[in-house]
């Protein structure tokens, strides 16, 4: 039996297999050995499946009852009675994906949305469809909607004849300082992009759209933070190689500070990105657009250092990058690159504002433009398409600048 590659007692296998999902936890063992879960993760994995077993046997249910909803049920009774893990939902939905692997319950039904929901799903579909959006940009434009939709429509459709140039201009102006100007500008674009949605679908009969007012935000108006060498050599060094997610963060931090690479950028990364014999570095950087990279000797050893001792096990995942816990896949958003950045910044005591990946980015551009770089030589490096993404980094040369300054007349006070 699979189980037992987990536990061997006896009696405990036995009670394991009560209920009507005890024949079936053989399979679900056999996934969490395909995860690559350990011992531990494992045990409370099957702990919860064979209590939830047990409890449908208690219920008088049996194998056709078994679904999302039974699982939210069993879920409010371990919560009374039991002594929940975060992990317990996590190890129902994977065990729901195994039973329905092998055709023991039928397909997930799907849950009811509300009505705003349902805007939330069309609104989407007119991004995609019209405007052309891709699906990580539209992703940014729910936050402000669901804002929008609470406080001005609350009945949903009935509520879109509703709306007036007032209510729009208001709500801007209400929430234009919750965040950081560049916050607020995007949620001028969310609010413009939904009332020309509204008027495409003929839910108004005025564009609203030219009553949302623009957000003044000055370009280049602040300087781009960065950490001297030193202190880029010191988050390095801080790193402990000599556990396996230390050895794969040091190999990130290194592909941050030396190449200046993107958190995305990063996260995508595939085992058939890196060329060994040329040393180049395939990154697939904005706009669905690759570039080839030199890999220096120091990422190129970290890389190797980290696939031949400490990359899991992975027969699913092709991804350089994986997950420390089981299952063993790669990184699902560039966030959990941004997370090690600012985990390693905090761990060697740097006091800057904006934490975070990008902060080794701007840092390299800083030094190559102080070492006599020219900014078309740092646009190269960090692949901008245009000089303008490039010019914010001349105003860090604070010695070129100086020469360009007019002498106050009668001299210095």
């Amino acid at each position: 039996m699979t189980t037992s590659a987990y536990i061997t007692h006896p009696k405990n296998l036995r009670h394991l297999h009560e209920g009507p999902l005890g024949r079936y936890l053989d399979a679900f063992a056999a996934r969490l050995l395909k995860e690559g879960h350990g011992q531990q993760s494992a045990w409370r994995n099957l702990r919860v499946a064979g209590d939830y077993s047990r409890w449908l046997a208690r219920k008088g249910l049996c194998l056709s009852d078994v679904n999302e909803r039974t699982v939210e049920q069993y879920q409010r009774f371990r919560q009374r009675y039991r002594h929940p893990f975060l992990s317990d939902r996590p190890a129902l939905n994977r065990l729901l994906a195994v039973l329905r692997e092998v055709d023991a319950i039928g397909p997930r039904l799907p849950r009811p949305r509300n009505e705003h929901e349902k805007i939330e799903d069309d609104f989407k579909q007119y991004l995609l469809r019209e405007r052309g959006l891709r699906a990580v940009t539209i992703i940014r434009h729910f936050p402000p909607l669901r804002l929008f939709l609470r406080e001005r429509c609350r009945q949903g459709l009935s509520s879109f004849s509703k709306i007036t140039t007032a209510d729009v201009t208001g709500f801007v102006v209400r929430h234009a300082h919750d965040q950081s100007p560049r916050t607020g500008r995007s949620m001028c674009w969310t609010v413009r992009a939904f009332m020309r949605y509204l008027r495409y679908k003929g839910y108004i009969n005025v564009d609203l759209s030219t009553a949302v007012p623009s957000m003044r935000a000055w370009r280049m108006q602040s300087l781009p933070g960065y950490l001297s060498s030193k202190q880029v050599n010191q988050v390095i060094k801080r790193i402990d190689r000599d556990r396996p997610c230390g050895r794969r963060d040091y190999a990130i931090l290194l592909l941050l500070a030396r190449l200046g690479l993107r958190a995305n950028e990063i996260a995508t990364l595939s085992l058939d990105d890196i060329d060994w014999q040329a040393g180049e570095l395939t990154v697939r950087g904005k706009g669905r657009r690759r570039a080839q990279m030199p890999l220096p000797a120091e990422v190129g050893g970290a890389i190797a250092d980290y696939l031949r001792l400490a990359r899991p096990t992975s027969n699913s995942s092709r991804r350089l990058f994986l997950r420390e816990l089981a299952p063993h896949i790669g990184f699902s958003t560039a966030s959990n690159v941004s997370m090690i950045a600012r985990t390693a910044l905090i761990r060697a005591d740097i006091n800057v504002p904006r934490l975070g990946s990008h902060l080794f980015r701007h840092s390299l551009a800083t030094h190559l433009l102080r070492a006599g770089v020219t900014l078309t030589g740092v646009g190269q490096v960090l692949r901008h398409q245009t000089q303008d993404a490039t010019r914010i980094y001349a105003k860090v040369d604070i010695t070129a600048l100086r020469t360009l300054g007019l002498r106050w007349p009668g001299g210095v006070q």
